[in-house]
């Protein structure tokens, strides 16, 4: 087998160490230095430009912002689904739009490619380690090519249903670490109010029925600290929040509370002079209540 790893960027990188290990890699960006660092670092190839693509590549893993950058890729501007063998496998590891990864999946099949959405969980710690959460939208024949080499990059895989639905596990994931952020900053918030310092309030919450990752990973590491910097951009997680939004809106449920934390992180990027770390939605709180939610 013969990877062709496309996206090198805070996850892409680390990933992509991780599957050199394992595999036959071969490793692109749109930043071509980049590209060849890693390349030359791990002694493996690296693509200038896609149109010289190896004859012998059958395995593509996206790791990408979007769903547009996916589609320029397979379909589009680039068009590999065209130029992959046929019985090629394909794995978006990116968090993609879940109507889009449902016809990109139908037209690799009717070309004979397997399809595989797999976004991931965990950050650039658990990408570095190879520990990470890995949500799987796909065929059970096309899952079983793909476990070998999800395994390489992550902990634990869910299978969660066919083509898009792991897209969907991930936005819906996104939307409710989103909701205990916000809901966390409220709360400290509030304790501050009665003399309960940020670090008390946490340690309370870390040892109750409150806690969660945000609790007792972002906010002791990136928010009580000041330094704001996850490694997971703001702007990312707005455009999962909006996918997550499309799937609630359009099967009409009724979801005030999530909608709620959805606007309170548009609100947070709207007031940031510079591309943010999610965690500052923390930030956010603390200019709007002036109470300071770190040690």
């Amino acid at each position: 087998m013969t990877v062709l790893f496309i996206g090198l960027g805070a996850m892409g990188e680390p990933m992509a160490r991780n599957l050199a290990a394992d595999v036959d890699l071969v490793v692109y960006d749109v930043n071509a230095q980049t590209a060849a660092r890693v390349a030359d670092d791990l002694g493996i190839r690296a693509l200038s430009d896609l149109d010289d693509l190896p004859a012998d590549i059958d395995t593509v893993i996206l790791m990408v912002p979007n769903s547009r950058i996916v589609e320029a890729l397979l379909r589009d501007d680039t068009a590999l689904l065209e130029r992959l063998p046929e019985g090629a496998l394909i794995i978006d590891m990116s968090s993609s739009e879940p109507g889009s990864t449902s016809e990109l999946a139908a037209l690799a099949r009717s070309r004979g490619i397997s399809y595989v959405d797999a976004p991931v969980s965990g950050g650039v710690a658990k990408a570095t380690t190879g520990e990470l959460a890995i949500m799987v939208g796909a065929e059970p024949d096309d899952l079983v090519r793909a476990e070998t080499l999800l395994a390489s990059v992550g902990a634990s895989v869910h299978h969660v249903g066919g083509p898009g639905s792991g897209d969907a596990a991930k936005a819906l994931n996104n939307l409710l670490s989103a909701t205990n952020i916000a809901a966390i900053a409220e709360v400290i918030s509030a304790a501050a109010r009665f003399g309960i310092a940020p670090q008390k309030m946490l340690d309370v919450i870390n040892a109750s029925t409150g806690r969660s990752q945000a609790s007792e990973v972002k906010y002791p590491k990136f928010v009580l600290t000041g330094t704001f910097d996850s490694g997971f951009g703001m702007d990312l997680m707005l455009k999962d929040l909006a996918i997550a939004h499309t799937l609630t809106s359009g099967a009409g449920l009724d979801t005030p509370v999530t909608d709620s934390a959805g606007e309170v992180a548009r609100q947070a990027r709207e007031v940031a002079n510079t591309p943010p770390d999610h965690t500052e939605i923390a930030r956010y709180y603390e200019s709007a209540n002036g109470v300071l939610l770190r040690r």
